[in-house]
């Protein structure tokens, strides 16, 4: 054999050894596989391998990608191809932790075939991109039984919550029966339930059936809503227990509460230490103000949380603007709050993907112990219970307090806010409480009931009552979920829905927050308990301490000029009225017509230099953003330039020593 036969057969060893290596790595690879992702991304949470565990049928997962039709598209429809094969490089992990329970086809649907009729058929989005190309960027579960769940679109707003979505497809697949929603509250949020027939004759008599909330009138869109009543000893039918505004519910309601949550049911529980839409028909000669709040306090103690009366979450970094009367200028109002995203827990699929949420006159959550009588109390013990805050204000919010809510039914913003201090801690206002919950009632409770046999020389024909105690559950037997909010008014149609000329349109995510809640809630525990995956926003957090940073230099000398310009409008307020009873006195030119001026130009004079202080606050941090963008556009450059520098010199050294050396030899 010569030498050019043995290259030959040399370079086909090398080829077949490199091949066989590839197909051996691709094979036994895949069991061999390591996340290096910071958040590990691409591995399943222990929820989603727990649903995947009970699955007692084959499922099929059907995944479109129009991968052929997206590279003939433009850049925004290439972008996808990244995001496929994240959400492929996941499905191919559901198949590995199914035990073989679940298939996975992967589509490429071409133009004018079956594939491409079978994802219209399915719903999935369609984006034409050319006269015969579409695009399509879908996933279809499919049972034994025929049932047929479907993402009709991966969303990149959504790619946080890729598995959350997989994985509640599946869920509910399997789960054949629909969610059932009851809702119990002291207010009409279910408005008038009557027929067409009932609503017509009601119109004839001159009466106008009150329609149901909005919020409500969606649920229904998606789930079987029932309406719960408030007096009542047992409940049943429903899966999650949606109670909005408990106000003065009766102790056998509760009792019901309770024993709902500890056979397994699922509750939203909507409280308000001061309820703006509950407004409650005034006596013109009642002097009090009648009550505007509710709470749950003995439930809410047994999970751990407590609700101070007339005490509220306030934060002035995110104030809202509000007219107080139809002519009046907006202006910030403590208590009103737009809740953004550092304000969200990013942990929790329920609000990790929220934007902005208002809430009004929100209470305080606080942890405290089952066991010890003082609701401030902080509850560090350890009770097997899991309270996760869920929505909160930023670390510089802070509790205020009302001496009662008659300073609310026609409140001052300077007087609400002057009741503000500035915190250096978040105040939660919204938990998810999770665990193997204790009965509020162990004792049970005493009910009036009709006597089995009435004593036969009653003449009277009422019936006879007597006192029957009705005992329950004194402890879950298996984990109980509860979410509570501080805040009612964030449900209604005028914080979550505006007017359009399309009928309502929403506005923020507060609809979105209790859809959020009841999916999670709907779901098994195990979807309660999948993470998002992986955070994609990087926030500019130097950035924003600067700028508090700024804001807090300048607060002490607004609040100083403000409190002038309070001061100088009190004084000219109390001149106004002396002014009247003095006018009779004095004529134009006097002393009181001149101190009025002098303090309408000191008024002016305040104002100016409030303006001044905001400026120089707004160019610095203008002044900051220019220094942080030429740091970001000369930076790259400037490293390149310093790699050359050193290699240069690196260079020039090595030169100079081979030279140097070479004369001496």
């Amino acid at each position: 054999m010569n030498r050019t036969i043995r290259a030959i057969v040399g370079a086909a060893l090398v080829l077949v050894i490199a091949f066989s290596g590839i197909s051996i790595s691709q094979n036994l690879g895949r069991r061999w596989k390591v996340d290096v992702t910071d958040q590990k991304l691409y591995t399943l949470s222990d929820g989603t391998k727990a649903i995947l565990g009970r699955l007692n049928q084959p499922i099929k997962i059907r995944f479109f990608y129009a991968k052929t039709a997206a590279m003939k598209g433009p850049d925004q429809i290439r972008f996808f191809n990244n995001y496929s094969e994240f959400v492929r490089a996941l499905l191919d992990e559901y198949v590995a932790a199914s035990n073989g329970m679940v298939e996975l086809q992967v589509i490429d649907p071409r133009p004018f075939s079956e594939e491409e009729e079978q994802a219209l058929r399915l719903g999935l989005r369609r984006f034409p991109i050319t006269e015969e190309e579409n695009f399509f960027f879908g996933l279809a579960v499919q049972t034994q039984f025929g049932v047929e769940k479907t993402i009709p679109f991966f969303s990149p707003d959504r790619q946080n919550f890729v598995e959350y979505d997989i994985s509640y497809l599946i869920d509910t697949a399997i789960t054949r029966q629909k969610t059932r929603v009851g809702i119990m509250s002291s207010l009409p949020v279910m408005g008038d339930d009557v027929t067409g027939y009932m609503a017509q004759m009601m119109r004839m008599q001159g009466q106008q059936p009150k329609p149901a909330w909005t919020i409500v009138e969606h649920l229904r869109q998606k789930y079987e809503v029932t309406e719960v009543p408030t007096d009542l000893t047992d409940i049943n039918d429903v899966d999650i227990l949606l109670v909005i505004h408990p106000k003065d519910l009766p102790e056998r309601t509760q009792f019901a509460i309770d024993q709902f949550i500890l056979k397994g049911g699922r509750a939203i529980l909507c409280v308000d230490p001061h309820c703006i839409v509950d407004r409650p028909q005034q006596n013109p000669m009642q002097m009090t103000a009648q009550k505007q709040s509710s709470d749950l306090d003995r439930l809410m103690r047994t999970w751990g949380l407590s609700m101070p009366a007339n005490t509220f979450a306030g934060d002035r970094s995110l104030l809202l603007e509000a007219p107080l009367t139809a002519n009046q200028r907006p202006q910030p109002i403590m208590g009103f709050l737009g809740l953004k995203p550092p304000c969200f827990n990013q942990e929790k699929a329920i609000t990790a993907d929220l934007n902005e949420v208002r809430v009004l006159f929100a209470g305080v959550l606080r942890e405290v112990s089952p066991a010890v009588t003082d609701p401030n109390q902080p509850d560090r013990s350890s009770d097997g219970i899991v309270r996760t805050p869920l929505i909160m204000t930023t670390d510089r919010g802070n509790s205020w307090t009302v001496s009662s809510s008659f300073d609310l039914m026609f409140p001052d913003p300077d007087k609400l806010m002057a009741r503000f201090i500035e915190g250096t801690q978040p105040v939660p206002m919204g938990y998810l409480v999770t665990g193997r919950f204790k009965s509020s009632f162990p004792e049970g409770i005493e009910v009036e009931v009709e006597a089995d046999d009435p004593d036969e020389d009653e003449e009277s024909d009422e019936p006879t009552m007597v006192t029957k105690r009705v005992t329950g559950l004194t402890e879950a037997s298996a984990d109980c979920a509860v979410a509570v909010f501080s805040d009612v008014d964030f449900l209604s149609d005028q914080m979550a829905y505006a007017n359009s000329l399309f009928g309502k349109m929403v506005v923020g995510d507060n609809s979105a927050l209790l859809m959020n809640t009841i999916e999670d809630l709907s779901g098994s525990g195990d979807l309660i308990s999948i993470r998002s995956r992986g955070n994609y926003r990087r926030p500019f957090t130097v950035v924003d301490e600067i700028e508090r940073q700024a804001e807090r230099e300048t607060d002490d000398e607004v609040a100083l000029i403000n409190a002038q310009i309070e001061g100088f409008n009190l004084e000219l307020q109390n001149l106004a009225t002396s002014d009247q009873a003095a006018e009779q006195e004095e004529v134009i030119g006097s002393s009181i017509i001149e101190k009025r001026r002098q303090l309408e130009l000191k008024i002016r004079e305040a104002q100016r230099q409030l303006r001044e202080v905001n400026a120089r606050r707004r160019e610095r941090i203008e002044h900051l953003g220019a220094i942080l963008r030429r740091f970001n556009m000369g930076l790259v450059p400037g490293v390149i330039m310093l790699i050359a520098l050193v290699l240069g010199l690196w260079r020039s050294f090595r030169r100079r020593h081979y030279i140097s050396h070479a004369s001496d030899a």
